[in-house]
């Protein structure tokens, strides 16, 4: 392989590692919070349902990626390392701000930042550009939603039943958990395979875009790898500045985001675990009381949000110029 593929390629697998150390608080932060088990315990089995997921559910994302955003002849190597180097530096800065931002946001934002300012706005495929939009921005309504109305459904089916019922809502959140790092590891790993696939086939080695069975391999490592480190700033953040994360909260807002993950990689939709956990989690609160929730918080995390693509858009761009520079 020639050394820009590789370059490439490392930087895709840096880029699915930082996403596991960015999202593994999105599984396991209501899990340790409530203390239904400890956080190595917890990181460990998440690491390993994030490997197995792509395997299991298969790779609609990566195919959503390498055929749904730009034209295939716009894509070349330089556009590749320009939208890895800015969701890269972004996923690094708002993982030392405590964020839990995007990393899905931030990887679109880049592929689109960085092939407009190569190629301009004609190459874009709108229709699928959309399709990924109104996945990223609906995903977590779906999911405060689904949390609101779990919470209530599991409130009113357990108004005559004891304290002892923590136990099995603490017990419980294993079967979620797992569930969310399966979904996990199925969607937000596919985007690395979906950007490797694509230098690839920009490269010359594969005729045609289909992920490679090493590729689905090393991806699931990587992403696996990063969530048996975990990103502890993260979990404090979802874990406890919300709301008191109780055992039934953790159990129903994990089911919750599971459910949406998992449906929307199914059906090829990228969405944003962090987003998806996020507004489940506020969603469980609000179910409760909702002043329960801290929305200055929850705000905050809009706030980041929102600026994660046109961000990574402009980022993308400049490391493009930069790079076209030193590689024409």
């Amino acid at each position: 392989m020639s050394l820009i593929i590789i370059v490439v390629i490392v930087l895709a697998l840096a880029f699915d590692f930082l996403n596991g150390v960015h999202d593994s608080s999105n599984i396991v932060a209501t899990m340790i919070s409530s203390r239904a088990l400890s956080p190595r315990v917890a990181l460990g089995m998440t690491a390993l349902a994030n490997f197995f997921g792509p395997f299991i559910f298969g790779v609609a994302v990566a195919n959503t990626i390498g055929h749904e955003i730009v034209l295939a002849e716009a894509i070349n190597l330089n556009v590749l390392l320009a939208a890895l180097a800015s969701a890269i530096l972004w996923n690094l800065l708002t993982w030392y701000l405590g964020f839990p931002s995007s990393s899905s946001h931030a990887l679109i934002g880049g592929l689109v930042g960085a092939v407009v300012m190569d190629a301009g706005w004609k190459v874009i495929q709108y229709d699928g550009l959309l399709k990924i939009v109104i996945a990223l921005f609906t995903s977590p309504i779906i999911g405060l939603v689904i949390g609101y109305l779990l919470l209530k459904l599991i409130l009113m089916l357990c108004s005559k039943v004891g304290p002892g019922v923590n136990g099995f809502f603490k017990r419980g959140q294993i079967v979620t958990a797992l569930a969310l790092a399966l979904s996990h590891g199925t969607n937000d790993a596919q985007k690395t395979m979906g950007i490797i696939t694509l230098a690839l086939v920009t490269g010359g080695y594969l005729k045609v875009f289909a992920v490679p069975t090493w590729v689905i391999l090393i991806c699931a490592a990587m992403i696996a790898l990063g969530t048996a480190i975990g990103g502890n700033r993260l979990i404090k953040t979802l874990g406890g500045k919300f709301y008191k994360i109780r055992p039934v909260d953790g159990f129903a807002s994990q089911l919750a985001s599971a459910v949406v993950i998992l449906s929307a990689s199914l059906l090829g939709g990228p969405v944003s675990t962090t987003q998806v956990v996020s507004s489940a989690i506020m969603g469980v609160g609000a179910a409760e009381r909702v002043n329960k929730v801290r929305w200055g918080v929850a705000r905050e995390i809009l706030t980041a949000w929102l600026l994660t693509i046109p961000a990574t858009a402009l980022v993308a761009a400049g490391c493009f110029w930069i790079i076209n520079q030193f590689i024409p």
